[in-house]
């Protein structure tokens, strides 16, 4: 099952397994990470689960689609590697990704 580690704002570390097919936001929010809401439940229509993709995982992770973009224009501290983490499904090649969340989500 692939690894994921989740970085909070404040250096906090949570390294959890979570299986293929499942979004990096739901890998977090079924394992109470606390930065990661989710509110819409992974409908990309709220952007509670913006997160930092680390730079070394970003092509495999690859660039936002428009629906995914306009939501992203609503987060607080908007990167050039931010994604929502909804929009992001787990694949065995995705196995030990690095997201660091952000200080708020809106």
């Amino acid at each position: 099952m692939p690894q994921i580690t989740y970085i909070e704002f404040d250096g906090e570390t949570t390294v959890l397994e979570v299986p293929a097919g499942r979004s990096i936001m739901e890998g977090a929010v079924e394992n109470e990470v606390s930065g990661v809401v989710g509110e819409c439940g992974g409908c990309c229509s709220c952007a509670t689960c913006h997160v930092y993709i680390d730079p070394e995982w970003f092509a495999q992770v690859g660039f936002p689609s428009p629906t995914e973009s306009d939501m992203l224009e609503m987060v607080e501290d908007l990167r050039s590697n931010s994604r929502l983490g909804c929009q992001i499904d787990i694949t065995d090649e995705l196995d030990g990704i690095i997201v660091r969340l952000p200080e708020f989500q809106i």
